[in-house]
């Protein structure tokens, strides 16, 4: 009979009376790595002792409101699947959020609490064109491996004509390697989620479907070696590389359905010819941080994020896409009238290139702005595969009338990378006004116009335009004016416009007036 767990992530409240495994660390110096994929009897074992836990089931976050805490969700199951594993995983949940709180800012925005998601407040994501290591989106799938750079090595396999490891010393001669930098956006297909979740829920999965805003994005300037040049180290690929992946293995520990794994993802090596993908060592100048996948990831341009494995220690060149679960069962993108009642992994396809989005970080929705014929808006543009923003255009009416950015108000153009946004939007109406954002890039590819035509059950790529309702309230008007002097005067504020206001909306002469102008309430019998 299976072991109930409490809802409780704390680990004294895991079960005390259930298997005691021991998976030990694969490699010394690399605490929290257990190799899953090399051993298919330990996963087996694995699985067997998770079938012997009840875990609590994912939170709803869907058809009800989202908690207003932080973090908002808290990973509880998750949590437990790291406990049941044994010593050498149970303190994962501890150490990623000790990393958390050591590395990015102390007001991210915490999605979920472990695995670790995490974006940072919208306005300060587009203050520069290069995001802050400690603003940069977080979205991992396990805890963090800690591993030291003098135990660290990569083995390179498969179907390469001369395997080899290599140190993080190998990799940083530039006798060897020659060193490669590039500007590079990293987009989780999750972006702008809660978009879709808010109007049409889909699957529930709290990691894989987490309620992601607008800033599960950023940029930076990533250094390191094209994984190009390692390969030719190797003696190049077999059968001239026709039909190969490269798979990347990450030493995090992942959890699907009752089975135990490696984090393993992989792209084609049409791909990799290019140059564009990076093994990476370095963020914005600085080593990479711990939880951005020290001391070594791939960086893999405009494709998801979820291809750019953090702590990499592997990569197996391979006939075909990897047939792992993060690459075979999960970031597929289904048609609208697939979901929980047919949907199977053969009838989504592998989100690999990023579309073409955007979004408004500045104001937010439900946000009150008085002004005298314009309101300020930033935001952020980007495309994937190659392509960039070419133009961005801003509606103030909900799309009807577009008012283009003006160039001197975009971020630099890279062949990889977002481009942030401000812009000055021309209002004269006054209420309730839908602002909304589309951006075009450089094939003239640009953004389905409402939520509703890109809605896929796993909430992927929210690429619609992003839309936001703001309450104008217009200084220029004469009434507005005299309404606002009314409050000045008596020291009291317009906003909230919820809140009531104190006096009486007009004078009775002025009503009667205004009455007699009319000719009154009632027509005349």
């Amino acid at each position: 009979m299976a072991i109930d767990c409490k809802n409780s992530g704390a680990r004294e409240d895991f079960p005390k009376d259930g298997p005691k495994p021991n998976y030990p660390e694969e490699r010394s110096g690399w605490k929290g790595y257990v190799e899953w994929e090399k051993y298919p009897e330990k996963k087996a074992d694995a699985a067997s002792v998770l079938a012997n836990y009840k875990f609590p089931g994912p939170p709803e976050f869907q058809l009800q409101q989202i908690p207003l805490t932080n973090p908002l969700l808290e990973g509880v199951r998750w949590k437990q699947y790291h406990y049941a594993m044994g010593d050498t995983l149970t303190e994962q949940p501890d150490i990623s959020w000790k990393y958390v709180q050591q590395e990015k800012s102390a007001d991210m925005n915490h999605v979920l609490q472990f695995p670790y998601n995490g974006e940072p407040p919208r306005e300060r994501l587009v203050e520069t064109a290069l995001t802050n290591n400690k603003d940069h989106f977080v979205r991992n799938h396990g805890g963090i491996p800690e591993i030291e750079n003098d135990a660290y090595f990569l083995e390179i396999d498969g179907l390469v004509n001369e395997p080899k490891n290599l140190t993080l010393a190998d990799l940083q001669n530039e006798k060897l390697f020659p060193r490669q930098s590039n500007v590079v956006s990293l987009q989780c297909s999750g972006t702008r989620r809660i978009e879709q979740i808010n109007e049409y829920p889909g699957d529930g999965d709290e990691l894989i479907n987490a309620p992601w805003g607008e800033g599960a994005i950023g940029t930076a300037k990533w250094t390191g070696v094209s994984l190009k040049k390692i390969i030719k180290h190797c003696g190049g690929l077999k059968d001239g590389g026709k039909g190969i992946h490269l798979e990347f293995y990450g030493a995090d520990t992942y959890f699907k359905k009752g089975n135990v794994m490696n984090y393993v993802v992989s792209v084609p090596w049409r791909k990799v010819k290019l140059n564009e993908v990076l093994v990476a060592w370095e963020m914005n100048g600085e080593p990479l941080p711990r939880i951005h996948g020290f001391p070594l990831r791939t960086v893999v341009f405009g494709y998801i994020g979820a291809r750019s494995c953090k702590w990499l220690y592997r990569i197996k060149a391979i006939k075909g896409p990897s047939q792992a679960p993060v690459q075979k069962k999960e970031y597929l993108y289904y048609t609208p009238q697939v979901g929980k009642q047919n949907a199977m992994y053969s009838n989504g396809f592998s989100i690999m290139e990023m579309p073409v989005s955007s979004a408004i970080m500045t104001p937010v929705t439900k946000e009150q702005i008085v002004h005298d014929g314009t309101i300020s808006l930033t935001g952020w543009a980007y495309s994937g595969g190659g392509h960039w923003p070419e133009r961005v255009e801003v509606s103030g009416d909900g799309g009807s009338v577009w008012y283009q950015v003006p160039d001197e108000n975009l971020s630099k153009k890279y062949y990889h990378a977002w481009r942030t946004w401000k812009f000055d939007c021309p209002v004269d109406a006054e209420g309730w006004l839908e602002f909304c954002v589309r951006t075009w890039d450089n094939a003239l590819n640009t953004q389905p116009t409402y939520v509703r035509s890109a809605w896929n059950f796993d909430l992927h790529v929210t690429s619609s335009c992003h839309r936001i309702k703001i309450y104008s309230i217009n200084r220029s008007k004469p009434a507005t004016a005299a309404r606002l002097k009314q409050l000045e005067e008596r020291g009291l504020d317009i906003l909230p416009i919820t809140r009531p206001l104190e006096f009486d909306l007009e004078s009775d002469e002025h009503y009667d007036k205004v009455m007699e102008v009319m000719g009154g309430r009632d027509p005349e019998e």
